[in-house]
């Protein structure tokens, strides 16, 4: 079925951007396909104070706009669209998904693409939901084109409950196929629930950019269904991803949905003692994951980074 990407008004404040990255095969002799990741650019292209956005498994980076808007004065805000989600390109071989090393190696081509755009030092922030919080929390130890300063990680940490997993097991990569726009809104109300009470707005605004109409009339995921090859495996216990945390030194502020069996209440205060010892900040009625779209959550995330931008001038 050829898919028809469904584009709502575009904000007039917003750049949409795409740039070609390599995949290099490791089973066809290393071979390399041209792909493109997308991305959104909001604020001042020439603000040295740049955010990076990363989405959750399987969302796309149109969920940061309500985000973007309340940040583009102070920040440059750039929200990526991760492979096989949004309108980047899906990857041809589904096993690829499951390597690591293409997440991150996207995000080192970007953060190249956008360090050519400036002459003066740039300061970086990353904030990440769920699956964006750990490429983040794993990029902020490695030596990057642009260091990462902080990060905000939205209701995940460094280690994932087993029954998180077998949940995400269970509906993810599913290639569900609706009648109507309105029959996808509903649907993604109910999977979507843990997110909180959001606004008829909100839902329509997640629906429009989640959705992709087929030359058959009917709606759809705008993402790959292939990417559930990560849970085609056994998985037996939690993922510990603990060093990759400990190592970190930058400022860090977690967002700890109250009611979520992702991030669970005992390894939040893990992250609040151990590594960079994050500010953790519990999110009232609300389970995997805030998505950062109501005032209180973007006034928590907003403050942060304002917060580091004084710290930043005080160290010059």
């Amino acid at each position: 079925m050829e898919q028809l990407l469904l584009e709502p008004t575009q904000d007039l404040s917003m750049r949409f951007n795409r740039i070609a990255v390599n995949t290099i095969s490791e089973k066809n002799n290393n071979t390399r396909t041209v792909r493109y990741i997308a991305f959104t650019d909001w604020g001042n292209p020439e603000n040295t104070q740049v955010v990076i956005c990363a989405h959750g498994l399987t969302r796309n980076g149109r969920d940061f706009d309500y985000l973007a808007k309340a940040l583009q004065d102070q920040f440059r805000v750039i929200c990526i669209d991760i492979v096989g989600r949004g309108q980047s390109d899906w990857l041809t071989n589904a096993e690829e998904y499951n390597q690591p090393a293409i997440y991150l190696s996207d995000i080192k081509i970007l953060l190249t693409h956008i360090l050519a755009q400036y002459q003066q030092p740039i300061h970086l922030n990353w904030v990440g939901i769920s699956m964006g919080g750990l490429i983040g929390m794993i990029l902020a130890g490695q030596d990057l084109p642009i260091p990462i300063k902080s990060i905000i990680m939205s209701d995940i940490g460094p280690r994932i409950p087993i029954d998180a997993i077998l949940r995400f097991k269970r509906y993810v990569g599913e290639d569900p196929k609706f009648t109507d726009i309105d029959q996808l809104e509903n649907y993604i109300r109910v999977i979507s629930a843990p997110f909180g009470e959001l606004t008829k707005d909100q839902w329509r605004h997640l629906t429009l950019y989640s959705a992709c109409k087929y030359s058959e009339g009917v709606y759809g995921f705008r993402y790959d269904p292939r990417i559930a090859i990560n849970f085609h495996e056994s998985f037996e216990h939690d993922i510990d991803l603990w060093p990759f945390w400990d190592q970190l030194t930058i400022p860090a502020l977690v967002l700890h949905g109250e009611k979520s069996d992702v991030l669970l209440p005992q390894i939040a205060e893990e992250m609040r003692i151990r590594g960079p010892r994050a500010r953790i900040i519990k999110i009232s009625n609300v389970g995997h994951a805030p998505l950062l779209v109501n005032e209180e959550q973007i006034s928590h995330v907003k403050g942060f980074l304002l917060k580091q931008i004084q710290l930043h001038k005080n160290t010059k």
